[in-house]
């Protein structure tokens, strides 16, 4: 009668443990598929960049702006954040306010982006600007957001959520595993196999 007892309180803890490893496994793997192929595809481009050429667009532009905005003499009276909207406004410059210096004779202004820069240089005797803007290219793009470089708070969120997905997908898959009798002993072979096969590819190369 124990002995009924303590097989049927076993079964009854891997029956739910097993449901609700399984429901988790293949409800985030899918919720997080695109998430999974993104970064999947992205570690190729990033680590083979020869791979996919793409061509640079660059464009210049000369303008002139209010010079009641930066010619004045005390430096912290100069509207930054009108002049920012300006520029975004007027030329569309994207990416996130990476620097704004002012020194003597001039205004530099960066804007930085995944796969994208724009650079600024505005003359505070009359308010004159040269503007350089550059586009590296899809690529160059999904290479940055998988760095997360320049990409902002937002996109940061994303690859935090990302990288507990992708390592709760892969603990409920060991589970899972650990629940079947008959692939179990080869399946954690081959993963210690592959455990063993990075780490001599790594220490040989």
């Amino acid at each position: 009668m124990g002995k009924t007892t303590a097989s049927t309180t076993k079964t009854n803890w891997k029956t739910p443990v097993a449901t609700w490893t399984r429901w988790l496994h293949i409800y985030l793997s899918m919720f997080s598929f695109i998430i999974v192929l993104f970064f999947a595809v992205t570690g190729l481009t990033l680590n083979h960049v020869d791979w996919f050429p793409e061509k640079t667009s660059v464009k210049e532009l000369d303008g002139k702006l209010n010079p009641a905005w930066v010619n004045q003499s005390d430096t912290a009276k100069i509207p930054k954040l009108t002049i920012v909207e300006y520029f975004r406004a007027t030329h569309g410059v994207k990416g996130l306010l990476n620097d704004f210096r002012i020194d003597d004779r001039e205004c530099s202004i960066s804007f930085q982006g995944p796969g994208y820069t724009s650079d600024i240089f505005i003359s505070r005797e009359d308010g004159a600007y040269h503007l350089t803007e550059t586009n590296m290219g899809i690529v160059a793009v999904m290479n940055d957001l998988h760095k997360g470089r320049d990409t902002g708070k937002g996109w940061s969120w994303i690859i935090d959520f990302s990288a507990i997905f992708m390592t709760v997908i892969s603990l409920t898959g060991l589970i899972l595993l650990l629940f079947l009798k008959k692939r179990r002993s080869n399946g954690i072979l081959i993963a210690l196999i592959g455990i063993i096969a990075v780490g001599i590819i790594y220490w040989l190369w």
